[in-house]
């Protein structure tokens, strides 16, 4: 998928559905969740990649979120617990860890809406710089492989698509 593309389908309805809950959408809101979809899955694999090729590891979707991981922590965080269950609603998705997990494989909007959840459970303003960027990523999604040196383009390639949107 291109970085238009998921911005367009994805991530700008994820953000708009959010904004009706005070989560405002912005561009750095945008470019940050971008970024990170850049950063975890090229926007090439909706599973996760594991050695050998196979691309049936334990994180789904262009943010990679595990059902054990992010899938609960978005749905049990003070912060966002109740705007993640009542999008789960709304998008006809069981608000469980399994049935977010399993919904946000094809499910690009849900995706991106847990994605700014688990962002907004942070307690810190959205990055304006890639530096901060990585920052916040690594504390928010804590990759267990972490590859700081695609990042810089990650961050460079959202901007462009946000920009140019």
């Amino acid at each position: 998928m291109s970085p238009l593309r998921l911005l367009n389908l994805a991530i700008v309805p994820a953000l708009a559905e959010l904004a009706k809950s005070g989560i405002a959408d912005t561009a750095d809101a945008r470019r940050f969740v971008l970024a990170i979809a850049l950063q975890e899955s090229g926007l090439a694999h909706r599973r996760q990649v594991l050695a050998g090729g196979a691309e049936n590891g334990p994180a789904a979707s262009f943010w990679q979120f595990e059902a054990g991981g992010a899938c609960k922590g978005v749905l049990t965080h003070h912060l966002a617990a109740s705007t993640m269950r009542a999008a789960c609603v709304d998008f006809n998705v069981e608000p469980t860890q399994q049935g977010l997990w399993e919904a946000m494989r094809y499910h690009d909007i849900i995706a991106a809406i847990a994605a700014r959840l688990l962002i907004y459970t942070l307690p810190y303003k959205l990055p304006i710089t890639a530096a901060d960027g990585w920052a916040q990523y690594t504390a928010a999604w804590r990759p267990g492989k972490p590859h700081p040196e695609t990042w810089a383009n990650a961050w460079a390639l959202a901007t462009l698509t946000v920009g140019a949107n």
